[in-house]
């Protein structure tokens, strides 16, 4: 199989040629439901039915969960759809399927549409609930669903509803092949918050205790940090600490007053903000803030770079092979290669994979 490579074709049936356990981690976007139109045959989207979607998503993501390696992830960006969000001549117009039937929810007939959720009362105006039928599918099918991230957008698409909030969120579900797979969760750590970062910086050789109840009073308070879900002291000053084999080492080595720094007399540590531990980290969180991006292809879809990165960080080791079965503009790719990562695209339409080749030149010189 060649690598750093987008196929031409059904993404099923490309799948079918890439070897067993050849994958260490996916990270695509399909077509939402019954959004858009791309104009080729075959396309993902445009099914008469949820279910009828869903169960098309599952048949391609089971081969993809063969050709995952046993510790390989899966994380899948995926937004919702609601009933009736189109109205009827327009969705006839475009040739899609129209959700705004008055007698429920199909094109011509009510079908009687079950989900995991046993026979459905989607009703035109419903959300649907399409990432979480997916996901409870995937799990249904061998995936071990392991997290749904808010992907959060400070800059959403407006829209002219008067009877709900403007969406501004969607969702990344990572999945799993088996109980214990890769995930880099160092790679992908964040600063820690000021509230962190003042409560470690307190000086705590000055505390005095807390009255709990009248009569009895607490030890010195202790500040305390997190990692991997223990805990461990500030420590001596100076000293260095392993907690899970990763060294932290004290920032104020010797433990200077806030005088001896430069503050104002009398005040502690806590007031000139000394480091409590250098490069203190916390474990990224599972609200992602990442403003969209205009795209200038001929591409109705794109999710930003940025949106991305952690993905492959924390699911991909360095030299390994990221696959997106749903490629599109290549932005999997582009962010695989930035991060010295191998992939293998599948897209349908062909005049995407023009279009990602040219964008790769463009955005990647040499190394495309």
């Amino acid at each position: 199989m060649e690598l750093n490579t987008t196929y031409v074709g059904d993404a099923l049936k490309v799948l079918k040629t890439i070897p067993s356990g050849y994958i260490n981690c996916v990270v695509t976007s399909p077509p939402y439901f019954g959004l858009r139109n791309y104009q080729v045959d075959g396309q993902v989207g445009l099914e008469e039915t949820p279910e009828k979607y869903i169960r098309k998503l599952v048949k391609i993501f089971s081969e993809v969960r063969r050709v995952l390696k046993e510790d390989g992830t899966m994380w899948i960006n995926i937004g919702d759809s609601y009933a009736g969000y189109w109205g009827d001549k327009k969705a006839k117009a475009e040739g899609r399927p129209s959700l705004a039937d008055k007698n429920g929810f199909s094109i011509n007939s009510r079908p009687s549409f079950k989900s995991a959720f046993g026979k459905s009362d989607v009703k035109s105006k419903d959300l649907i609930g399409i990432p979480w039928m997916l996901a409870f599918a995937l799990r249904k099918s061998g995936y071990y669903l392991r997290q749904d991230v808010i992907w959060s957008k400070p800059n959403p698409m407006p829209e002219s509803v008067t009877d709900r909030c403007t969406k501004s969120h969607e969702y990344i579900f990572l999945f799993s092949k088996s109980p214990k797979y890769y995930y880099d969760n160092v790679s992908i750590m964040t600063d820690i918050s000021e509230v962190s970062y003042n409560r470690l910086n307190q000086d705590i050789e000055n505390q005095k205790g807390s009255s709990r109840v009248p009569g009895k009073t607490n030890g010195a308070m202790k500040a305390r940090a997190s990692w991997n879900g223990s805990s461990f002291d500030k420590g001596k000053i100076g000293e260095m600490k392993e907690t899970h084999g990763h060294t932290r080492k004290s920032g104020n080595k010797e433990r200077k007053k806030g005088s001896d720094r430069g503050c104002p007399e009398g005040t502690g540590s806590n007031v000139c903000g000394s480091v409590p531990w250098e490069g203190l980290k916390a474990n990224k969180r599972s609200v992602w803030t990442v403003t969209t991006k205009p795209f200038k292809g001929n591409h109705f879809a794109v999710f930003p770079q940025d949106l991305i990165v952690d993905c492959i960080k924390a699911g991909c080791p360095e030299g390994g092979v990221v696959l997106d079965p749903f490629h599109g503009a290549g932005t999997t790719g582009i962010v695989a290669t930035k991060l010295n990562r191998n992939f293998i695209g599948i897209e349908l339409n062909p005049d995407y994979v023009k279009l990602e080749q040219k964008r790769r030149r463009d955005e990647l010189g040499f190394f495309a």
